[in-house]
């Protein structure tokens, strides 16, 4: 819609005004704020000396303690608005270069007149006229924007619903206090404005999408009623973008009932922590905790194991359990037996994040309840204080309808009472009168004034050579048994390993127990392989990553669940990654939160089966009454061009549609040999960085892989090649080498395969990795190949790509 030179000038002017009264305010709270932050300086400076203190008597002394409360409580109040002024100074500074994106004229119902409400990510009053001159983007009426055109509109109000009609709906893109681009639309976010901010160069770290949230985005976004939602959207749907608005809208909504300290995300790896770690301080609200799943097993269970991550799993699967040979890069042979143990680890990855895997281990617990539970003896100085038969005979003596946890809690108690009178039967033993000699003169000080304070003053001296060896036996015997005190509080008498092994120790024992031997009957045929490893991975004190959440729920189960009652939200990035074990283990943990579980299942890469490749498991969580799914089909991410090449590598990829932003057919190009491929690279990453793009991946399938990648073409380019591996701690711009399931959730404006042939992505379960590489590109994609390109490429209508053969890449360049 054309635009008239009237408009231009009035909404011009009104940019001005604007940003001016935001810039007298910025003035305003700085000058507030310097003020504060001297009043601080000041009181702690002075602190006592503004304080009275005499405690002479009682009534002096609680004078005292009220004037150190009262100038505590000022100090308190002036850090606080020092706080909250320093918050509003932050979100003025931003809106004051771009005050709003959007405008929409709105006359309610039965009124006369239309009001135009201006958005952004921030709301600005004018307090002379008590009228908002922008409103945040959250608001309720803000709405209306994301989800209508022009015509009959309503909205929801802690009120009630508001109906009327939007006259004008108008967009903006302001930069340093001028307006750029302005037009009137008649759809939800106008392509123009979209079309511009996708062409815009990749960043080292997501940005906010408040300008340009679709109608289907901002259901996300601002979906307040299900306990779990599910987000299934394919890859450049905006899916997680949209995730951190929605949390950005909760805080908003609940600012009286929620925090930020309060939500939870599970990214799927640190790098992506990092890499989305700006979007909420951009939109004035502060970081939510951010940890992957793997962190949090290393936190429960560091201390007892090596743990694998699912990085080391998947690296294992994709190189199929073999790493190159030295000058062989590309050369994996296997044996028939590494082979049939290879298969017996994939079909173990499976079964053990399977649900049927979590009722085996629900159903452990209840046979342990009457028997099989397995001990650790109490041990002091290589004597048994406490056998483990011992231990069994008493766990067994409480009545069955006893809980686990409850039961050890009554061992507990025991257990710190036959320690005790373990302690007295020591004191005269030879080695008490051996530490007893080597305690120096400070120990015999520091002993006697302990001893005098446990006696309560009973006329404990030194006065008698008798008294004095009983008091120190005493302090030392409690000195050495200390630790064992400490393990069992922690329950460390219950031997978990054993338990664990047990599951995959003979089965005999079990035989007459129907329900049990009833759940294990679906076991894999190659158990016997899969215990094996298990039980010998267990004896070096490793715990594969298939068996950390088992280990973990039964731990648990027996000793009791560790709940985070504080944490009201969470959200799941990358959920087709985790198992319907792993995520039954989540709810369990934070019982009282509400879940927003995002994923593809197009970019399902791990072998263990995923929660999303059926909606039923995952759905279960929270019962199908409280469980909604919300499937976004655009991609917005890739040019036409590249989506509709990407898409033909996936089952159903039909469905995807892109968005109609223009540009180059992704480039197919194949080499003679690895020299040559390394050559074909550089020129192709010349030719890029020459083109201004700032952030350029080369995607290599495995981690192997991409330090062969990243030593060859080091030498051979102009500009600095990062590595990325599990360790690094950020994304930096410029040209990287990277694994590909590292890769995930983060766009590059160009993106170059690092070895797309037939060798590589041979096999079926490489298609989603495949697809998961491509579907980076923001705006090229150049996969490489080393001979034959693999079948996802060659299926596909060659209308979709343009195909070179070796150095007839240099015409593209």
């Amino acid at each position: 819609m054309s635009l008239l030179e009237q408009d231009w000038s009035a909404e011009k002017t009104r940019v001005q005004e604007v940003t001016t009264k935001i810039q007298t305010k910025i003035n305003g709270l700085e000058e507030q704020i310097g003020q504060v932050q001297s009043d601080v300086v000041d009181i702690r400076k002075h602190y006592w000396d503004d304080v009275t203190m005499d405690m002479s008597t009682p009534e002096d002394a609680a004078e005292s303690i009220a004037s150190i409360k009262q100038q505590a409580e000022v100090l308190s109040e002036r850090e606080r608005t020092h706080r909250q002024a320093s918050a509003a100074l932050g979100k003025m500074r931003r809106l004051v270069q771009s005050p709003y994106f959007g405008r929409i004229d709105f006359k309610e119902k039965d009124e006369r007149a239309s009001e135009a409400i201006y958005l952004g990510i921030a709301a600005f009053l004018d307090e002379q006229k008590e009228e908002y001159l922008v409103y945040d983007w959250r608001a309720p009426i803000s709405g209306l924007y994301y989800d209508f055109a022009p015509g009959e509109v309503a909205f929801t109000t802690p009120n009630g619903l508001v109906a009327g009609e939007m006259l004008l709906k108008r967009q903006f893109v302001i930069r340093d206090r001028e307006i750029r681009l302005m037009f009137d639309t008649g759809v939800t976010i106008g392509d123009e404005l979209l079309k511009q901010v996708l062409s815009r160069s990749s960043d080292a770290q997501m940005k906010t999408i408040v300008a340009t949230i679709q109608k289907e985005q901002n259901r996300i976004i601002r979906n307040d009623k299900a306990q779990m939602l599910i987000v299934q959207g394919v890859a450049g749907s905006g899916k997680t973008s949209a995730a951190l608005q929605r949390v950005a809208y909760l805080l908003y909504k609940h600012r009286d009932q929620l925090s930020s300290d309060q939500m939870v995300l599970f990214s799927p790896n640190p790098l992506f922590n990092h890499y989305v770690s700006t979007v909420l301080p951009e939109l004035g609200e502060e970081n939510m905790q951010q940890t992957t799943y793997q962190a949090y097993l290393e936190h429960r269970l560091g201390d007892r194991f090596e743990v694998e991550d699912s990085f080391t799993q998947l690296e294992y699967v994709l190189t199929r359990g073999l790493t190159p040979q030295a000058g062989e890069g590309e050369t994996l042979t296997a044996s028939a037996e590494a082979e049939r143990l290879y298969q017996a680890r994939l079909s173990g990855i499976r079964y053990k994040s399977s649900a049927d895997y979590l009722a085996v281990i629900q159903a452990y617990k209840l046979r342990l309840e009457r028997a099989g539970m397995q001990f650790n003896p109490i041990l002091f100085r290589e004597q048994e204080v406490v056998s483990t038969a011992r231990l069994i005979e008493r766990f067994y003596s409480y009545d069955t309808a006893i809980r686990l946890p409850n039961r050890l809690e009554l061992m507990q108690g025991w257990l710190l009472e036959q320690i005790e009178h373990f302690a007295e039967r020591e004191l005269e033993a030879a080695w008490v009168e051996d530490e007893i000699e080597l305690l120096g003169s400070e120990d015999y000080h520091d002993a006697f004034v302990r001893l005098r304070k446990n006696e309560r003053g009973q006329g404990a001296t030194f006065d008698d050579f008798d008294q004095e060896k009983i008091l120190l036996a005493r302090m030392v015997v409690k000195e050495q048994l200390k630790p064992i005190r400490a393990a069992v509080k922690q329950l460390k008498f219950v031997d978990m390993i054993g338990l664990y092994a047990q599951l995959h120790q003979d089965r005999k024992a079990a035989a007459a127990d129907e329900d049990w031997v009833h759940q294990i009957a679906a076991k894999p045929s190659c158990w016997s392989s899969i215990c094996a490893r298990t039980l010998e991975e267990l004896a070096q004190a490793r715990l594969p990553y298939e068996d950390a959440t088992p280990f973990l729920y039964l731990m648990e189960a027996v000793c009791g669940f560790q709940t985070n009652g504080a944490v009201r939200h969470v959200i799941i990035d990358e959920a087709q990654d985790y198992s319907p074990f792993q995520l039954a283990y989540l709810k369990r943990l934070f019982p009282r939160c509400r879940m927003t579980a995002l994923g593809d299942l197009n970019q399902a890469i791990y072998s263990h089966a995923s929660a999303y490749s059926e909606m039923d498991p995952i759905a279960a969580l929270y019962g199908p009454e409280q469980t909604e799914v919300i499937r976004l089909f655009r991609s917005y991410r890739s040019t036409r061009e590249i989506v509709e090449f990407t898409r033909g590598i996936v089952p159903g990829g039909d469905a995807i549609e892109p968005f109609t932003r223009a540009g180059a057919k992704p480039l197919v190009i194949q080499a003679s040999d690895r020299e040559s491929l390394h050559s074909l690279l550089a020129a192709e990453i010349a030719r890029l960085l020459g083109e201004g793009y700032a952030s350029i991946a080369v995607i290599a399938k495995t981690a192997s892989e991409s330090r062969l990648a990243h030593e060859a073409l080091e030498p051979q380019l102009q500009a600095p090649l990062g590595l990325v591996t599990k360790h690094s701690p950020a994304f930096e711009s410029g040209v990287l080498v990277i694994p590909s399931y590292l890769a995930k959730g983060v766009e590059f404006d160009a993106v170059l395969i690092y070895d797309g042939s037939h060798h590589q992505y041979g096999h079926e379960n490489d298609r989603k990795l495949f697809y998961t590489a491509c579907t980076r590109a923001m705006h090229e994609l150049s996969i490489f190949s080393l001979g034959e390109p693999c079948q996802w490429i060659t299926n596909q209508s060659t209308d979709t790509y343009e195909f070179v053969v070796g150095e007839e890449s240099e015409m593209h360049s």
